[in-house]
């Protein structure tokens, strides 16, 4: 599924829909260049989620934990700076199999074995200085629904 989006309340927007029907146990892999859009979505996710806390990139921390509404956590990693995730492997293991967490991750290409098959992966390119096109991938069951919610 492809689409365009053309602001950033836009990408808030969508990020905001996808989050409200999030469970739990999802795995979301946002992929885009530096200044795509991806912490924009998580934001949207975040909020979507219920989320109270402002929510700011994890590049410089690799990851944050919010506290959502209906029992659940946003985890949301970043592995920009790392070359080795080492013992990240570990808690991002935890991560995506606790029902509780929804995990977002930006750059994980260190960590892809570590993801499930059952991954929705969001591709954000940009065309011009405000307009990307987001091209969703669902890689399981859990994925498909997303991207049947959020059509």
């Amino acid at each position: 599924m492809e689409f365009v989006i053309s602001s950033v309340e836009a990408m808030m927007t969508f990020g905001n829909k996808l989050g409200a029907v999030l469970r739990g146990g999802e795995v979301i892999e946002l992929i885009g260049d530096i200044g795509a859009g991806k912490t924009t979505l998580t934001k949207g996710i975040a909020q979507g989620l219920g989320v109270k806390d402002d929510v700011q990139s994890p590049t410089f921390t690799i990851s944050r934990t919010y506290t959502a509404g209906n029992d659940l956590v946003l985890a949301h990693y970043d592995f920009y700076r790392l070359v080795d995730a080492g013992i990240m492997t570990m808690e991002l293991h935890e991560s995506v199999s606790d029902p509780h967490i929804v995990t977002v991750l930006e750059w994980a290409g260190i960590v892809a074995g570590v993801l499930p098959k059952d991954t929705l992966t969001i591709r954000i390119e940009s065309m011009t200085e405000l307009s990307r096109r987001v091209t969703l991938t669902a890689g399981g069951a859990k994925a498909r629904r997303l991207m049947e919610v959020v059509k």
